[in-house]
């Protein structure tokens, strides 16, 4: 595939659209004002003050390179081609080394977890939860600041994750140096299962596990993950990627087949919850599941363990 170098790109981006006419195609220039062009090709596409536009489609541009490639269909190398008279060379692409597996930096831990069972237990998660956590080295208290350290793992059970999250007025978000979000913070069905709980944080992870447990139910009989967050997405939905952890996850756990949502009752919630929906290949069976109560799960558990004013006044805390 031919090799564009960095500044013929550049030189092709700073020719604006009349200098190119004047230079390369002057016949197709017709004079509107003395500041104001369109052409013979397409009346309706003006060129004035550096700019120009093509009223008829509602597109424009500044530069001849977005003419080349919106009015006359050229591809990008031939367009960049056309306008510095350079021809590309083809290269063949090296081989390139596998990527080296990074390795998440976690943090010391502190000599117990007082601080961290304090601050969890007070946004409702129950000691059966925080109990599996703690003993299976998916949870620890960082020393220094006594954050709390979500881990996640790979199938062999190797650290490859940490979110890490402030249990002290500041409320710090972050995720370990070295994190590979592929990875974020889950805790599998310990016997065969189809459904997959998809969450935004840990935190909401572990209500939804402390739900499952006030209603007599065994938790573990589904697979919890974590997404380590969404955001909003400027493309459309169908352009999006599926989250990195949703989308190892699945590869590593063949047998899901059903997966149900639980992101927060928020935009880019909502908007994160249509887009696994419609990403997911038929084979899956997806339903979005709002809280019942607030913003997001730990809301719901914290409401119904009558928590809810001890939240409102810790509103600056990860949610």
């Amino acid at each position: 595939m031919p090799y564009i170098p960095a500044e013929m790109i550049q030189e092709a981006k700073k020719m604006d659209l009349l200098t190119f006419l004047q230079n390369h195609d002057p016949q197709e220039l017709v004079r509107i004002s003395n500041n104001c062009y369109t052409t013979k090709s397409h009346d309706s596409l003006k060129i004035s003050n550096g700019k120009w536009c093509w009223f008829s489609r509602g597109i424009g541009g500044r530069s001849a390179l977005d003419y080349l490639i919106k009015v006359r269909g050229l591809s990008f190398l031939d367009a960049v081609e056309t306008i510095t008279g350079c021809k590309c060379a083809a290269t063949i692409p090296e081989a390139r080394e596998p990527p080296k597996q990074r390795k998440v930096l976690l943090p010391n831990p502190a000599p117990d977890t007082e601080q961290v069972t304090s601050y969890l237990k007070g946004r409702g998660i129950c000691q059966e939860v925080l109990t599996y956590c703690l003993k299976s080295g998916l949870l620890y208290e960082s020393a220094g600041y006594h954050s709390a350290v979500f881990v996640g793992k790979d199938k062999e059970g190797r650290p490859r994750y940490a979110a890490i999250r402030g249990t002290e007025e500041s409320g710090y978000k972050g995720d370990a140096t070295g994190s590979d979000k592929r990875y974020s913070f889950h805790i599998p069905a310990k016997g065969p299962c189809r459904t997959l709980q998809v969450f935004e944080g840990a935190v909401d992870l572990l209500s939804y596990a402390t739900l499952v447990c006030l209603k007599g139910v065994d938790w573990r009989q589904e697979h919890l993950l974590s997404l380590g967050g969404v955001y909003v997405s400027k493309r459309e939905l169908e352009k999006r990627k599926l989250q990195a952890a949703l989308a190892q996850y699945l590869k590593d756990h063949p047998e899901v087949t059903i997966v149900v949502t639980n992101l927060d009752n928020d935009y880019a919630g909502r908007e994160a919850a249509l887009a696994i929906e419609r990403l997911l290949p038929e084979k899956y069976r997806v339903s979005i599941r709002l809280p019942l109560y607030g913003k997001d799960i730990n809301d719901t558990l914290c409401h119904q363990l009558g928590l809810s004013a001890v939240k409102e006044r810790k509103n600056g805390m990860e949610r």
